[in-house]
C-alpha cells in the first residue's frame, strides 16, 4: 500500500467516525502527558535518589524521594488506564458503525451485487476486517500519543542532563525509522493477502457445514478434510508472514539498542573519569534513555499497525463504495395500486457478466384480479420474468408497468410492499415459526397468524410440534421438512395480503392432500388480487386465466388452456408430459 493511498484511509476513518468524539482524543492525550510526565519523573529521581540518599545520606530526602516515586508510578498507571479506557469505548464505537453501516450496505444492495460474492466473504469483513480497524482506532492512536509524548519528555530531560550523551543517543531514532518504513510496507502487502485467506476459509467453512448431508451420503469426508487442512495451512502461512513482519524489527532494534547502550557506557565512563558528569546525572540519564528505547521499539512498529487496520478499512470501503444497480429517484412517488395490471413492454434482460438474452422481447399483459401462468421447460426464463416485477433485476431493453406506472420510476418500498412471494427456494430464519411467519407483517396479532397458517395448511403440523409456533426451526428451517418449509413459506405471503401474488412453483414441495388444501387457501388469498405463478402442476395451469409459453427466454404462445392445446404443439407436450407424471 502507498503512502498516499494510506493517508487516504486514514483521513476518512478519522472525518468519518472519530471526528465526532474528538474530544475523547483530547482527553486521551491529555491523559498521555500524564504517562510522559510519570515516565520522566521516574528516571528524573533517580539523580536526586543517587545523591541525596547514597551520596549525602539525607534523612529527610529517604522518606521524600521514595513517595515521589511512588506518586509518579501511580500517575503513570492511572493516567494509562483512562486513556486505554476512552479509547477502548472509542475503537468499539467506531466498530459498531462500520458494522451497521456494512449492514445497511448490504440491506440496500440489489440481488446481483449480493450474490456475485460468497457470504463467507462478508462475514470475514465483519470479524476480520473491522478488528484490524479496531485495533488501529484502540491501540495504534495510544500508542502514537503515549508513546511520542514520552519519547519527548525523556529527550528533553537527556538534553537537560546532558546534551553531549543525548546527542549520542539520538542516533538510534533515524535508523528505527528506516525499520519502520521497510517493514510497513511488507505488512500491508501480506495483511491484504491474509484477509483473503480469511475470507476464503470463512466460506469454505459454511459450505462445508451447510453440506454435511451431502458430503456424508457421497462419502467425501476425506476430501472435505483434505480441502480444510488445504486452507487452513494456507492461512496458517499467511498468518506466520504476519508474524514474521511483527518480530522482524525486535532483533534489529536489539541489536541497535545494544550497540548504542555500549557505546554510551564507554563514552560516559570517560566523561566520569574527567568530571564531565556525576555518577548521579549518569544513571538518571542511563535511566531515561532505557526507558525512551521502550517507545522507540513502539513507534518504530507503530506504521505496521497502522497499515494492517488501513489494509482492512481499504476492503470495507471497497463493499461501502460499491453503488447498488437497482436505483431509485428520491423524488419518485408511491405507487398507486387500483386494479393491479402488470405489463411487460418490449423488456430484455441479461443478467451480468453473460451475452446471452435470458429473457427477449416480452410483451406481454396482466389484467388486474386475473391469474396468469408461465409454463415452460427449465431454464426457459420464467423465474426471470417473476424477478423483474419487483425490481430484484432490472430490464435491459424495454419497461414493466403496474397500472400504467413504469415501476422503475415509483419507490421501492412501495413497490415491494404490494408484491408477496413464494419461491421454490424457500428462506426461513432460524428462529420460531411464529417469528419467521410475522416477518411479513410485525404487526400481526395471534389470531392473524394462526389464519395464514390455516390457509397455508400448516395448522396442522405446527400444533403437534413441542411448542407449538413458538418452536425454533433451526438453520433455514433445518429442523422441518421440505412441504413443511414451503407451507410456513406460503403461510408469510399469506399474512402480507399484498395486491401482487408471484408463486414460483409454490406447490412443488407438497404431498397430494396439503397441496390440495393450499391450493383451496391460494384461491381465496388470490381472489380479486393479480397473481403470476409458475405452473408446474396440472390444477394450476387449469386454473389460469391465461397462459404464457415461455421457450428459451420468449413467450411464444398466449391462451387459455384450451386454447393452448388446440393451437400450439409446445403447450401440448408440456401438459402431455404433466399428465403422465401426474
Amino acid at each position: 500500500m502507498k503512502f498516499e493511498t494510506l493517508k487516504i484511509i486514514l483521513l476518512r476513518i478519522f472525518n468519518s467516525y472519530i471526528r465526532r468524539d474528538f474530544i475523547k482524543i483530547i482527553l486521551a492525550l491529555i491523559l498521555s502527558i500524564g504517562v510522559a510526565g510519570g515516565t520522566a519523573a521516574i528516571a528524573w529521581l533517580l539523580d536526586p535518589a543517587v545523591k541525596k540518599i547514597f551520596i549525602e545520606q539525607d534523612n529527610k530526602m529517604v522518606f521524600l524521594i521514595p513517595i515521589a516515586i511512588v506518586l509518579a508510578f501511580t500517575t503513570k498507571g492511572m493516567s494509562l488506564y483512562f486513556a486505554r479506557t476512552i479509547l477502548i469505548k472509542l475503537a468499539n464505537k467506531v466498530v459498531r458503525s462500520i458494522q451497521l453501516e456494512l449492514s445497511e450496505c448490504i440491506l440496500k444492495s440489489d440481488i446481483h451485487t449480493i450474490e456475485s460474492k460468497h457470504s463467507g466473504k462478508y462475514i470475514s469483513h465483519y470479524n476480520y476486517d473491522i478488528s484490524l480497524i479496531s485495533n488501529l482506532v484502540g491501540n495504534g492512536t495510544l500508542n502514537l500519543m503515549k508513546d511520542t509524548l514520552t519519547l519527548v519528555v525523556l529527550i528533553s530531560l537527556m538534553f537537560y542532563q546532558n546534551w553531549k550523551l543525548a546527542c549520542f543517543a539520538l542516533i538510534m531514532m533515524p535508523l528505527a525509522a528506516l525499520v519502520a518504513k521497510s517493514l510497513g510496507r511488507r505488512l500491508g502487502k501480506v495483511t491484504s493477502q491474509s484477509a483473503a485467506v480469511m475470507g476464503n476459509l470463512v466460506s469454505f467453512l459454511s459450505d462445508m457445514i451447510k453440506g454435511s448431508r451431502m458430503t456424508k451420503i457421497y462419502q467425501q469426508e476425506k476430501f472435505e478434510l483434505e480441502r480444510s487442512e488445504k486452507i487452513m495451512t494456507e492461512y496458517m502461512e499467511k498468518q506466520n508472514k504476519i508474524g514474521y513482519v511483527m518480530v522482524s524489527a525486535t532483533p534489529v532494534m536489539e541489536i541497535m539498542t545494544g550497540i548504542i547502550i555500549a557505546g554510551f557506557i564507554y563514552y560516559t565512563g570517560l566523561m566520569v573519569a574527567t568530571g564531565e558528569i556525576e555518577i548521579n546525572n549518569f544513571f538518571s540519564f542511563l535511566t531515561a534513555m532505557m526507558l525512551a528505547y521502550q517507545p522507540i521499539r513502539s513507534l518504530a512498529t507503530i506504521n505496521m499497525l497502522f497499515y494492517q487496520g488501513a489494509a482492512g478499512a481499504e476492503r470495507v470501503f471497497k463493499v461501502l463504495d460499491t453503488e447498488a444497480n437497482i436505483k431509485e429517484n428520491n423524488s419518485s412517488n408511491d405507487i398507486k395500486i387500483n386494479k393491479g395490471k402488470v405489463e411487460f413492454k418490449g423488456v430484455s434482460f441479461a443478467y451480468p457478466n453473460t451475452s446471452d438474452k435470458a429473457v427477449k422481447n416480452i410483451n406481454i399483459e396482466i389484467e388486474g384480479g386475473s391469474t396468469a401462468a408461465l409454463v415452460g421447460h427449465s431454464g426457459a426464463g420464467k423465474s426471470t420474468i417473476i424477478n423483474l416485477i419487483p425490481r430484484f433485476y432490472d430490464p435491459k431493453n424495454g419497461k414493466v408497468f403496474i397500472d400504467e406506472q413504469n415501476i422503475a420510476e415509483v419507490k421501492l418500498f412501495s413497490l415491494r410492499k404490494n408484491i408477496s412471494l413464494v419461491s421454490q427456494d424457500t428462506i426461513l430464519f432460524d428462529d420460531t415459526i411464529k417469528a419467521n411467519i410475522a416477518y411479513a407483517n410485525l404487526n400481526a396479532s395471534d389470531e392473524d397468524i394462526k389464519k395464514a397458517c390455516k390457509f397455508a395448511a400448516a395448522t396442522e403440523f405446527i400444533e403437534k410440534l413441542p411448542k407449538s409456533y413458538d418452536t425454533l426451526i433451526g438453520e433455514n428451517g433445518i429442523r422441518l421438512s421440505g412441504g413443511q418449509k414451503q407451507r410456513i413459506s406460503i403461510a408469510r405471503a399469506i399474512l402480507k395480503d399484498s395486491p401482487i401474488i408471484l408463486l414460483d412453483e409454490a406447490t412443488s414441495s407438497l404431498d397430494s392432500d396439503s397441496e390440495e388444501k393450499v391450493q383451496n387457501a391460494v384461491i381465496n388469498l388470490t381472489k380479486n388480487k393479480t397473481t403470476l405463478v409458475i405452473a408446474h402442476r396440472l390444477s394450476t395451469i387449469i386454473r389460469a386465466d391465461k397462459i404464457f409459453v415461455v421457450n428459451q427466454g420468449e413467450i411464444i404462445e398466449t391462451g387459455t388452456h384450451t386454447e393452448l392445446l388446440k393451437n400450439s404443439k409446445v403447450y401440448k407436450n408440456l401438459y402431455s408430459k404433466q399428465l403422465s407424471s401426474n
